[in-house]
């Protein structure tokens, strides 16, 4: 295989601490949403770590943030959107292929 036939892999994506956050919210169903903490405390990451790069994440349209009120209480919620999901599987898939080029369909 030559060198410009190597897939490329979605910078966005490919940064460690956002590889984990669009695996994560990859899991849910499409359109399901899950809590900033508890979404921290899967990852284990700061509150502030994980708001930059779901910052990153928003603004090439592959997270949803919604700020919203449980009662009085604020709440964050995340959502991988239908450009995130679909993101994530072109990654993956280059990534299987980069791996296992033979594989190839």
């Amino acid at each position: 295989m030559s060198q410009t036939e190597l897939p490329e892999l979605d910078p966005v994506i490919h940064a460690q601490a956002r590889l984990r956050v669009v695996s994560s919210l990859s899991m849910l169903r499409e359109g399901d949403r899950i809590a900033f903490p508890r979404l921290q405390e899967i990852l284990k990451m700061t509150a502030g770590n994980l708001s930059v790069h779901l910052r990153k994440l928003e603004d090439a349209g592959y997270v949803e943030v919604t700020k919203t009120h449980q009662g009085r209480t604020p709440a964050t919620l995340v959502q991988l959107t239908r450009r995130g999901r679909l993101a994530f599987e072109d990654y993956t898939a280059a990534l299987r292929s980069l791996l296992n080029p033979s594989e190839e369909p």
